[in-house]
């Protein structure tokens, strides 16, 4: 609550105490966020983030969520499915107007395929901002965390076949593979083998999940051989599995990267922006890992992992 500095008189010094407590639009609220916006946060649309369906997505929404609401931005949340068509038809439908996106994956969503994600970060998203800019949508600077696709077998199975890389695949393609569903289309998986290194796991394909529990399932209950995990999955250092080396570079830059629609940069501007960076850059990649083995191991909520890692960070 503001204060006047200059008690002249009784009367003027309670007429303006009464102005400041009654709610004066000059109060920038923000005083029980522990946050401290340079200027008062001007009018525009609510933030509605989407999360899609795994773990890291909800973690991801709530520490963006959680930062912008401590500087007195409204926010809430909105759950989407498990596959990136929903994400951007809620967008278009204005469900959502923000969420964390990956760089390469939503490159090659958004082009359909046509191979232009490199492993540079930089590169990626600026490709990335054209094929947004034609659907009314803007990214963010991308963050040092990258959360890719990763092929994952246990360690008995590394050391009975000697498996280091993606590579060792190509003598054992009777292997069964286990992933998302679109792995039958997604160019950084079934295709993408393929492509960049003539191994072909089709065949024995099992249709689970996006990384997540029925794929690790499957893993542990030898129902698959190889498994699709994120590549920060938590659970991948607990059960000591083998990341499989990508060996001639067929996972991209697929670095988190936060995408809004344009009516929300535009009416915003660069404080929104300045947040919105500064939580991407101070996150990194065993910071991600980290978070994510809270959530799928020790069993905590998305929000208080969120709340934490802001903590610490000195964000909120």
């Amino acid at each position: 609550m503001k204060r006047n500095r200059t008690l002249l008189v009784l009367l003027v010094a309670f007429a303006m105490f009464a102005a400041a407590c009654g709610g004066d639009d000059d109060d920038d609220g923000g005083d029980d966020t522990g946050s401290e916006p340079s200027a008062e946060v001007p009018e525009g649309p609510d933030i509605t983030i989407g999360a899609q369906d795994f773990g890291e997505s909800a973690i991801l929404a709530q520490v963006y969520g959680q930062a912008l609401d401590a500087a007195g931005y409204p926010v809430s949340y909105q759950d989407l499915g498990g596959f990136r068509d929903l994400v951007y038809s809620s967008f278009d439908s204005g469900d959502i107007n923000f969420t964390a996106e990956y760089a390469a994956s939503a490159l090659e969503f958004l082009n359909e395929g046509a191979g232009e994600a490199t492993p540079d970060a930089t590169e990626t998203t600026e490709k990335l901002r054209e094929y947004l800019g034609d659907i009314g949508l803007i990214a963010y600077d991308a963050s040092p965390a990258v959360d890719s696709n990763s092929f994952v077998v246990t360690s008995d199975l590394a050391e009975e076949l000697q498996l280091e890389t993606i590579s060792d695949l190509a003598d054992h393609q009777d292997l069964r593979l286990g992933g998302p569903p679109d792995c039958e289309t997604n160019p950084f998986c079934i295709p993408g083998l393929q492509d960049v290194y003539g191994i072909d796991l089709s065949a024995n394909f099992v249709s689970l999940d996006g990384g997540g529990p029925l794929t690790v399932e499957a893993l542990q209950g030898d129902e698959i051989d190889v498994a699709i995990l994120f590549s920060t999955n938590g659970i991948i250092a607990d059960e000591g599995w083998v990341v499989l080396e990508d060996d001639k570079g067929l996972i991209n830059a697929d670095n988190v990267v936060p995408v809004a629609a344009e009516e929300v940069a535009q009416a915003y501007e660069e404080e929104f922006s300045a947040i919105v960076n500064q939580v991407s850059a101070a996150m990194s990649t065993d910071e991600l890992t980290e978070l994510n083995r809270r959530f799928d191991i020790d069993k905590e909520d998305a929000d208080v992992i969120a709340r934490d890692w802001l903590e610490n960070e000195g964000i909120l």
